[in-house]
């Protein structure tokens, strides 16, 4: 293989793995009726004048399967993180007790469980959408490369890799979306 096509096949899997890195950050946001810190990572709060993280003012732990425990470190912080993940919009309702936030996870209806895979199919689409447009990126690099020299049948070849690695990747998100799924609609 030319060492000209080397690089751009080295950026085309690099980038790929950046979209299927960027679905996976995605679907942990869609919860799946489990208590999990990453629910609140996108949470913040207004904290000495500037935006933070719920995580960088509170300690965060799951108690149980169904239930989020956030303790911040300052007490006058707990009104403000409730209202926080109110304003969230995460469809759970915070409670406290003076000490400490909870959060219980309400059990997921059907339909929301439904919902949820919907969304959750979206995310794989963006990333295939993402993956294909790198494979023609991909593919229009090799195109200049034989403008400027390098052999046709070494593009050629290139190609045929460019769209193997893409076949693969489109698996990946197949495979990670039905995991997803299931994890969504397990009871």
């Amino acid at each position: 293989m030319d060492d000209s096509i080397r690089p751009v096949l080295k950026e085309m899997e690099d980038l790929m793995d950046k979209a299927i890195q960027h679905l996976k950050n995605q679907l942990i946001k869609i919860r799946a009726g489990k208590a999990s810190p990453d629910m609140i990572d996108s949470v913040s709060v207004m904290y000495y004048g500037g935006e933070v993280p719920v995580n960088q003012v509170a300690s965060v732990s799951v108690v149980d399967s169904r239930t989020l425990a956030i303790s911040p470190w300052e007490k006058k912080m707990i009104p403000v993180i409730e209202k926080a993940i109110r304003d969230a919009n995460l469809g759970i309702n915070p409670s406290s007790d003076g000490d400490m936030v909870r959060m219980v996870v309400p059990p997921l209806t059907e339909d929301r469980r439904k919902q949820l895979v919907k969304q959750a199919k979206g995310e794989g689409e963006h990333a295939k959408v993402s993956v294909r447009t790198i494979r023609k990126d991909t593919n229009d690099e090799l195109k200049k490369l034989q403008k400027n020299g390098v052999a046709e049948d070494a593009v050629k070849a290139a190609e045929k890799k460019v769209q193997d690695l893409t076949n693969a990747y489109t698996e990946k998100i197949d495979l990670i979306l039905k995991e997803k799924e299931e994890q969504i609609m397990t009871v």
